[in-house]
């Protein structure tokens, strides 16, 4: 099997933050002592990766140069910068589209029904782990997400699209290639958050004068 293509890092080589990020990375690394300036690596790797995106109009990924350039402000080896950002998958190594779909694959998930999740993006002509020949969309299967209670679930770029089923989740691709903003967190009307579907079952009855919490049983 032919390797991938690597991604083209030349037009970053020469990256350096925008006025506005640069006062920034300031603030971020003023938030750390003398002496731990280097904490900052994941505040200013994820700034970074926004500048790219800003200036690609994608979600924005981390070539090298942006890496090595990140490591030199906070004086740190290069390696210990790239080893956090391949640690966390919130960093991009490679190119991404304008929208980063991750899906999650694992059991709460999968159980409440994501390979119907998966099958409406790949019928929107996704593939894992590629691009849209469009530039509009990127595929990720992904570990567990912290959404149990409201699964399945994507994560697209910084939001996440709860309580999914193929439907809903076709409607909220459409919306967002047509430029539009779908609503975000559980895609159930009437719920909010994670509490039981069709409203809560205990402690619906809340209290007397005295504040003393008596719920139904």
């Amino acid at each position: 099997m032919a390797e991938p293509e690597a991604a083209d890092e030349r037009p970053f080589a020469d990256f350096a933050w925008t006025a506005e990020n640069a006062e920034k990375a300031k603030m971020y690394i003023a938030r750390y002592p003398e002496g731990r300036q280097r904490s900052a690596v994941m505040p200013l790797l994820d700034l970074a990766q926004r500048q790219i995106g800003a200036q690609t109009q994608t979600q924005g990924w981390l070539p090298v140069p942006v890496i090595e350039y990140v490591a030199a402000q906070l004086d740190m080896p290069y390696i210990r910068a790239y080893e956090v950002a391949t640690f966390y998958t919130m960093y991009n190594l490679e190119p991404v589209g304008r929208f980063h779909v991750q899906v999650c694959g694992t059991t709460p998930c999968m159980l409440r029904g994501s390979d119907d999740v998966m099958a409406a993006c790949k019928n929107k002509g996704m593939v894992k782990g590629k691009t849209t020949p469009d530039g509009m969309f990127t595929l990720t299967e992904v570990e567990c997400m912290g959404n149990c209670a409201t699964a399945p679930m994507v994560q697209i770029n910084d939001d996440n699209y709860e309580d999914l089923d193929y439907d809903k989740t076709v409607q909220i691709l459409d919306a967002l290639a047509n430029g539009e903003s779908p609503k975000t967190g559980t895609q159930i009307e009437g719920r909010h958050t994670s509490e039981p579907v069709g409203g809560p079952t205990t402690l619906k009855a809340m209290v007397d004068e005295n504040h003393d919490y008596r719920g139904e049983w």
